[in-house]
């Protein structure tokens, strides 16, 4: 029985293959894709939970894919994952700024992969799952069932990422959180990513929030914290 839907985005057939290879040995049922315009229909049309999405693709490239995917409302909410052989910060800063949740760069390991898939997915199922609940801070109502964020009665669209991080400030109001305690929070321990993702996501969710964003407090030498009530 596979443990959830992936669609690998890649135009390289030796690394589909073995992308897929390895998340299928893991139960997982993998959807191909060699383009970005294959990808946004499959994403569209089959509705993965999760996209890996490589950024240097012929015609449509990858960010655009990511961009088209955040921006419908039908694939907005589908963690994407991107793969890409650039390691400078602009395009990660790029990638996470459309709404992507994570990045690889290649070369990589398929553990490494795996793993993070791995922690969406669980993220995305436990956010998703039985447990009934709503947080209010400000003016920002947050659904647990629905996945949903209200910034005074607006609905703010929200990546996975953003949401999960949201969510653990606003069950801690008033509490300061350095980049790695956030990290360990959302995506579990010993997960490798730079701080500097971690700002990225934090001026993402400022933006997403409006007028609200302002109570996402920076605490200079310590990390972040949601401004409490109080």
């Amino acid at each position: 029985m596979a443990y959830g839907k992936i669609l690998v985005v890649e135009d390289n057939p030796d690394i589909l293959e073995l992308v897929a290879y390895n998340l299928e040995a893991q139960g997982y049922e993998v959807l191909r894709a060699g383009t970005g315009e294959n990808g946004l229909a499959r994403a569209r049309k089959e509705a993965p939970d999760l996209v890996v999405l490589d950024v240097m693709l012929p015609g449509i490239n990858g960010l655009d894919v990511c961009r088209k995917l955040k921006q419908d409302e039908a694939t907005r909410k589908i963690p994407v994952i991107l793969l890409t052989a650039k390691s400078e910060d602009s395009d990660i800063i790029s990638g996470l700024e459309l709404g992507a949740d994570d990045y690889i760069t290649k070369p990589f390991s398929p553990k490494v992969l795996i793993a993070r898939a791995r922690a969406l997915l669980r993220r995305l199922s436990e956010d998703t799952g039985e447990v009934a609940g709503s947080l209010q801070v400000h003016g920002i109502f947050l659904d647990v069932d629905r996945h949903e964020v209200l910034v005074d009665g607006v609905d703010a669209q929200l990546s996975a990422t953003e949401f999960a991080i949201l969510r653990h400030f606003m069950e801690h109001p008033g509490r300061v959180f350095s980049r790695g305690q956030i990290i360990d929070a959302v995506r579990g321990g010993n997960y490798p990513v730079t701080e500097r993702s971690v700002d990225v996501q934090i001026l993402g969710l400022r933006k997403h929030l409006g007028s609200q964003g302002q109570h996402v407090e920076t605490v200079r030498g310590v990390g972040y914290r949601l401004r409490s009530l109080s």
